[in-house]
């Protein structure tokens, strides 16, 4: 798939080559397959580019930028967080409070092995039933480890111990929650929750207006959570529209 147009890196998306994947397996909706659009992975991809593309619901998984092209389906909407009306209500105050030990540190890279073992554990003890299961440092390194010019790693600590990992992109009008992983034996922290308000602050206090936060698929238990963050904006057709905060 292609278009014509000028100066891609400049974040014009119209001279980019798309491929489509045959139909596979449904990793959200059991019984259903997908189809996925990938960008041309030898294309540069600049952070206005990807601005441009996370914008007309692109993600990014390792070193692919990829979107939903699924026939018969629209159920995996792109996602972002309207961060400068975000106000935390009382039970994310209480979880912000409960957090307030914990100390987030900027990362050059995921190479130590104390990054992988708390990934694995995650892996293994949260998500037994999904494609990353069982963990192995292959996907490790394709997945996570894997960055864009745009691409930030944090951990956050409690003392010195390692409770959680985020990767995220910092791009031209926000910033994107590519992944993060945490402690799954720390269930009264709400460990994943916090490290979505902590990423609201950070694009708060960057003046960028929008989290992204992938896909929300309303039938899919594991991604209803993030209608919790309101107010949130769910890209339809070719339109950002306000998510009803009223929708279960």
């Amino acid at each position: 798939m292609s278009a014509s147009g000028n100066n891609p890196d400049g974040g014009d998306i119209t001279t980019l080559r798309f491929y489509q994947t045959a139909p596979h397996p449904c990793s959200y909706l059991s019984g259903r397959l997908a189809t996925t659009v990938f960008m041309d992975p030898t294309q540069v991809l600049s952070t206005s580019l990807y601005s441009r593309l996370i914008t007309a619901g692109f993600r990014r998984s390792g070193a692919h930028l990829y979107r939903p092209d699924c026939r018969h389906c629209n159920a995996c909407i792109s996602c972002r967080i309207r961060v400068r009306d975000f106000l935390m209500g009382k039970r994310f105050q209480r979880l912000w409070k409960r957090n307030a030990d914990l100390q987030a540190r900027r990362l050059d890279n995921l190479s130590d092995p104390v990054f992988f073992e708390l990934y694995a554990h995650y892996i293994n003890m949260r998500h037994r039933d999904g494609d990353m299961y069982p963990p192995s440092h292959e996907q490790f390194q394709s997945f996570l480890q894997a960055q864009t010019e745009s691409t930030q790693f944090y951990g956050f600590y409690l003392g010195d111990r390692l409770v959680a990992v985020s990767v995220l992109d910092e791009l031209d009008h926000a910033l994107s929650a590519m992944y993060t992983y945490f402690d799954p034996d720390m269930d009264r922290r709400s460990l994943g929750s916090y490290v979505i308000l902590w990423q609201i602050e950070k694009a708060r206090r960057l003046h960028l207006p929008y989290v992204y936060l992938g896909y929300w698929i309303e039938n899919c238990d594991k991604m209803r959570y993030k209608k919790d963050y309101q107010p949130l904006e769910v890209l339809v057709g070719e339109r950002w529209l306000m998510l009803d905060p009223r929708v279960p």
